[in-house]
């Protein structure tokens, strides 16, 4: 059936076009003769998942959450120059302002996957209104509402206070409304329709939707809540560890059976050859034209912090607290043409998958030259980023063809190794100190498996590989200590650690530690420092503030 309409949604948390941010209304001003049934409400739900990649805000609003989660805690420099991109020096420094395009093409990115998602939604009432049947669009329905939670509770841990938009809305609701239950009302419905597996990689299921639940009790600090929802994803989904920690970052082996929900990167499908590739880490290449990517930009390096932690003592184990008292030997000041010996102490091998270090074979490129690759070793170090890059073996089919700096791999979103430890960490707060230990001692059982450990050409080991099991957590105290830790060299450079600081209620202790110790290698970090009650949270960016008139406050200290 056959019906002419105008959709005339209130633009809600929108403004002009020609301003920067340009939300986009809950549904657009449509007029004309739209067929109503499964296949256009196929369309529009397609049309929401695609801005799981986050655009339009291409590298400032990524899925990866580098910059955001990432730049903004102790585990990476913004990297490239000092004096590029200078609005992300503002969050390395924790003074974002109101116009900080990093906050504002994310807000408007996100809100467009919502409004798409309400498009849906109120598709499918007219869609049913118009004889279609409920139960054919049940799914689609279940999908739409995943992806409105999904799309909310990234803008939850971003900003807190945050207005939950439907498409019943006509006007712009209130931010100062806790919407943790609207998530998970969401995610509940979803959970209902939604069948166990999909024929498509990368929809939603009810797995999935019951991570996500899980995981938005774990940020509201509701382990009661989210134990069972865990205990049945672990005893009863489909997940489990890959057998190799690199198989989760390797694009010939996206959608495999650790990956619980990811954005579905591709190049060379027919499309513009990039257009759907992992255009959100553009920057993030190593800076040379003989690099994967084919060169770029230099941004989104390791810290000297973060490449510290993964140093292990005679037996194995994390320097859980004296990690950071001396440094991994690194090639800072040195040029890539003198002579260079990699630091020969103990590391957990997950470092060299995480981290392109001087003289370590990266992903077939072969070994990591230094400061050629590095755009500006005194601005951002010596290290660079190794999880978004391809295999060499992969350049033209993983990458885009003509366009290296796009690739295939997809970018993980919730993998099992966090579903794991999400539950350790329910463990350790309970005290149940053997199932936290059995529990991190899976994921470093992987880790420690020496078939998965980088290279040498001649198959050595690249460096000096040394990770164990735990054999005890003393007590409470150490246990949590081990599972936080564990979570940082785990899931290290996915967009996590700013988060999860934030969760814990550390950022301001640890983060305000990390940039005094810094500021002696970084100096722009010199004077920087995290307020307690204002930047666990950032700014609600200016224009969403202007265009809803008044229905949305500034988030404290801002």
């Amino acid at each position: 059936m056959k019906r002419i309409i105008i959709l005339a949604w209130a633009s809600l948390l929108t403004i002009s076009c020609d301003h920067e941010l340009d939300i986009a209304p809950q549904a657009s001003l449509v007029e004309g003769v739209i067929t109503f049934d499964k296949e256009w409400v196929g369309q529009q739900l397609i049309s929401s998942y695609a801005m799981l990649d986050g655009n339009p805000g291409y590298f400032w609003a990524p899925a990866s959450n580098w910059a955001l989660g990432d730049v903004a805690s102790d585990d990476f420099y913004k990297g490239s120059s000092i004096d590029d991109q200078p609005q992300l020096n503002d969050v390395e420094r924790y003074t974002p302002g109101t116009t900080n395009i990093y906050l504002s093409r994310k807000w408007k990115a996100m809100y467009e996957g919502i409004s798409r998602a309400n498009q849906t939604l109120s598709s499918i009432a007219i869609a049913i209104e118009n004889g279609e049947s409920e139960e054919a669009l049940s799914v689609l329905g279940g999908e739409a509402k995943f992806l409105r939670a999904y799309y909310h509770f990234e803008i939850k841990k971003i900003w807190n206070n945050i207005p939950y938009m439907t498409e019943a809305l006509t006007t712009t609701p209130p931010n100062d409304v806790d919407v943790w239950p609207l998530i998970e009302e969401d995610l509940l419905a979803a959970i209902a329709v939604l069948p166990e597996m999909q024929d498509d990689a990368g929809r939603a299921t009810s797995w999935i939707a019951k991570a996500y639940l899980a995981k938005a009790h774990m940020f509201q600090n509701d382990f009661a809540a989210a134990k069972p929802v865990l205990d049945d994803i672990i005893s009863g989904g489909p997940f489990q560890l890959v057998p190799y920690y690199h198989d989760n970052f390797n694009g010939e082996k996206d959608n495999n059976s650790e990956s619980v929900f990811a954005v579905q990167n591709s190049v060379n499908d027919g499309g513009d050859g990039f257009i759907n590739g992992n255009r959100g880490n553009r920057l993030n290449h190593p800076y040379a034209s003989d690099a994967p990517g084919g060169g770029c930009c230099g941004f989104f390096q390791p810290s000297q912090n973060l490449v510290n932690a993964f140093k292990t003592d005679a037996d194995g184990l994390p320097l859980l607290d004296t990690f950071n008292d001396e440094d991994v030997h690194s090639d800072q000041g040195v040029s890539s043409e003198e002579p260079f010996t990699p630091y020969a102490g103990n590391l957990d091998p997950r470092l060299d998958w995480t981290v392109g270090r001087r003289g370590i074979e990266y992903l077939g490129w072969g070994a990591m030259p230094g400061s050629r690759w590095v755009r500006d070793q005194s601005n951002g170090g010596p290290y660079v980023g190794k999880k978004h890059e391809v295999l060499k073996s992969q350049e033209g089919t993983i990458s885009a063809a003509g366009a290296p700096q796009y690739n295939a791999i997809n970018t993980p979103l919730i993998r099992y190794a966090d579903v794991l430890l999400w539950r350790a960490e329910i463990h350790a707060d309970e005290g149940q100190l053997t199932e936290a230990m059995n529990l991190v001692n899976m994921i470093r059982a992987r880790a420690a498996n020496p078939e998965g450990f980088v290279k040498n050409e001649g198959g050595t080991p690249a460096a000096n590989y040394v990770i164990s099991e735990y054999t005890s957590f003393p007590d409470r105290d150490y246990a949590i200590k081990a599972v936080r830790f564990e979570r940082r060299l785990e899931l290290a450079s996915e967009g996590h650690r700013f988060f999860d600081m934030v969760r814990w209620g550390i950022a301001s202790q640890v983060l305000n530690e990390y940039v005094s110790e810094e500021a002696t290698k970084r100096v722009y970090l010199n004077g920087a420092s995290f307020t307690s009650g204002k930047n666990e949270y950032y700014p609600i960016p200016l224009d969403a503030i202007n265009a809803a008139k008044g229905a949305l406050k500034q988030n404290p200290g801002y």
